[in-house]
């Protein structure tokens, strides 16, 4: 080859493309861009502050669901304790409504007028959750749903069981309205249990105060 074959240029064949030399990146390509300090600390202060605003966000919401909470506990309570005033204020109804009933003769257009009235107050009553104790003689005394009126001897009924109720208890779901006023047995007379009992007032008959207007 002659010297002028090194300075000829390299003459592709037909219908191929000339070959092409890859040239390396300069060194200055290869350094890595720094991003300048100012806007670096610029976009460190807006993700500090996006991640305040993120907590500010989580309390707040927190806050509105406990709100709420407390809201439908004061609602739920308001409605109980007005349900519950209003029915302690209908129960002297339904004693006033009992002592006419003990004192009407039966088979009257009165008495059989009272047990109407008394039956529906009583059903819609029950309609808000009340419900009557009742007392019956025979059981034991339950001090969480009795109220002890007098301890008299007894030689029907055992010491601790219930003589007579004076007055119906009720209660509401599951709260104690009234305990059902009872005559409580402190065992046969003259035994070692009746001896030494206290000393408590005789049993009263069940709505003695009322006076039946059929009475002469």
């Amino acid at each position: 080859m002659s010297h002028h074959d090194k300075h000829d240029p390299v003459v592709s064949a037909p219908g191929t493309e000339p070959a092409q030399t890859t040239t390396p990146p300069p060194a200055e390509a290869a350094k890595t861009v720094s991003m300048p300090e100012a806007e670096l600390a610029k976009l460190k202060a807006e993700a500090a502050k996006a991640a305040e605003h993120w907590d500010k966000f989580l309390r707040a919401a927190a806050d509105l669901d406990n709100y709420r909470k407390r809201v439908a506990r004061e609602k739920e309570e308001l409605t109980r304790a007005t349900r519950e005033a209003v029915i302690n204020t209908l129960l002297p109804t339904l004693d006033n409504l009992e002592r006419a009933l003990d004192h009407s003769p039966e088979g009257t257009p009165l008495h059989d007028g009272l047990l109407q009235v008394q039956k529906q107050l009583q059903r819609d009553l029950a309609g808000f959750g009340l419900a009557e104790i009742a007392a019956k003689p025979g059981e034991p005394f339950d001090p969480n749903f009795h109220e002890a009126v007098s301890h008299i001897e007894s030689n029907e009924q055992p010491d601790g069981a219930i003589i007579q109720q004076l007055q119906n208890g009720y209660k509401l779901g599951d709260r104690l309205l009234r305990a059902a006023r009872v005559v409580v047995s402190k065992g046969k007379a003259g035994s070692a249990d009746a001896s030494s009992a206290p000393t408590a007032p005789a049993a009263e008959k069940k709505n003695s105060w009322f006076k039946s207007p059929f009475s002469k």
